[in-house]
């Protein structure tokens, strides 16, 4: 169905905000986007960041917006989690299929480049503008460089909340009667580390493996950059025992180091530097309802679900809530308002389903994954899933590899995991883990949980 092109704002020129203002440039609608920072293509980075791993859901936004090879220069494939266990050699866990695989991007390389697109594709960016205000029944926005200074109004037809966990849009929208808000924040904060790469530019670990050290109550992780490099993310608790409160001198970072990541030490230095120079950063999860304010402001990404980033799925749900709502506006045309109420009753559920499935897997990859309960149950699963591929569909593979809803995936996975508990008491598992009365009490299990419909 036609639309009639309408004056866009884009608040927050992410990822997110950079992709939909493609979309909405694609469909003949005039789009600025609004953005506090200045232009992330004339600083340096940050410092705090978590590299991404683009899969099904994300690739099939950029492909619908005709971006995807563009991207995929940008990007290398892991094909198997490397597990660094303590004191065992390392080993490794496919993801899924012999040819799946979740891609590894640097954040800031990607926004780049997607500000890139979006100025080719007609996009007028607005950046070290910030948004004070927000009008919502008019969809007027007021910027200016300080809250207390003078003010710029500009009118829109609609205004995009794409502006992060902490959207200024949103902020706006939590002071109108019956709006539900809640953020979570977890104990365990993050900090952004680097490997440097070999001499001659290698990479000094398997580049088509997502690394982890899982330690308990805390982890390491490593994902390949083109250059040769790891951007590696420290996740470890504010306070306690080991902790972040506990590291006040590169003497105690060394020692942290060398006690629980023996295998990083050659890059000690460089670590011990990364790690007083960057910040400490928190981890939230926010849910609020509703996404959408008639049919003028609608909340997309982040500023509507902020996940932890346990299940690399943030960008690729942001990118589905894209290819969600520009799908409605093909579909309804100029009915906005019909376009944002089924956005939001659409995504919602899905978004809650992406945050527990994200909470849950930090405990997994942290702990469990070095379990050899667990292992065991993963192997016989595996065995199940390869016999009877149209009966077991992994959880993992559910959200990575496919594009089911997320709400399903959480569904089908708490009825395995029933399963499994059911499966892990029978005796002598360890030896007879591929044994047909294994996998017959799988199939008996099964039958006397049927799928409900529609699943």
């Amino acid at each position: 169905m036609s639309q009639k092109p309408k004056q866009v704002a884009i608040v927050g020129s992410g990822l997110v905000g950079s992709l939909l203002a493609i979309f909405l440039r694609k469909a003949g609608h005039a789009v600025t986007v609004f953005d506090r920072r200045p232009d992330i293509r004339t600083v340096e980075f940050s410092g705090r960041s978590i590299n991404l791993a683009m899969s099904n859901r994300g690739w099939k936004a950029l492909r619908q917006a005709g971006i995807e090879e563009e991207v995929r220069k940008l990007a290398i494939p892991l094909y198997q989690r490397a597990m660094h266990v303590s004191d065992e050699p390392v080993y490794y866990q496919k993801y899924g299929k012999e040819e799946e695989a979740i891609w590894s991007i640097s954040r800031g390389v990607l926004n780049r480049r997607m500000i890139d697109l979006a100025e080719a594709a007609g996009a007028s960016f607005r950046f070290s503008e910030k948004v004070w205000d927000v009008d919502l029944p008019t969809a007027r926005l007021f910027t200016g460089e300080t809250e207390k200074g003078e003010w710029e109004e500009y009118a829109f037809d609609h205004v995009f909340g794409c502006d992060g966990a902490f959207s200024r849009v949103r902020h706006k929208m939590q002071r109108r009667s019956r709006f539900d808000y809640s953020q979570d924040f977890i104990d365990v904060g993050y900090k952004e580390l680097t490997i440097p790469p070999n001499a001659d530019g290698s990479h000094k670990l398997d580049k088509h493996s997502f690394h982890i050290w899982p330690r308990g109550r805390f982890m390491f992780i490593a994902m390949p950059n083109l250059d040769g490099s790891f951007t590696c993310t420290l996740f470890l608790p504010f306070e306690g025992e080991v902790s972040f409160e506990k590291i006040q001198t590169r003497d105690d970072a060394r020692d942290f180091f060398r006690k629980y990541f023996p295998t990083v030490t050659p890059d000690i230095e460089n670590l011990t530097g990364d790690f007083f120079r960057n910040p400490t950063s928190a981890l939230v999860t926010i849910r609020c309802y509703p996404w959408t304010y008639w049919d003028k402001v609608a909340l997309v990404g982040d500023s509507a679900h902020a996940i932890v980033p346990f299940y690399g799925q943030g960008m690729n749900a942001g990118f589905e809530d894209i290819t969600v709502l520009t799908g409605l506006m093909q579909q309804h045309g100029g009915d906005w308002e019909r376009v944002f109420s089924e956005y939001q009753a659409r995504r919602k559920p899905n978004a809650d389903a992406i945050a527990e499935l994200s909470y849950r897997n930090f405990v997994e990859m942290s702990s469990r994954t070095a379990d050899p309960e667990f292992l065991l149950q993963k192997k016989i699963e595996r065995h199940f899933a390869n016999a009877y591929p149209d009966k077991w569909i992994p959880a993992y593979s559910r959200v990575t590899f496919s594009d089911r809803p997320y709400a399903e995936a959480l569904a089908m996975g708490d009825r395995q995991e029933a399963i499994m508990r059911e499966v892990m008491q029978m005796p002598d598992l360890e030896n007879r883990w591929d044994s047909p009365e294994v996998t017959n009490r799988i199939l008996e299990l099964l039958d006397q949980q049927p799928v409900a419909a529609g699943k």
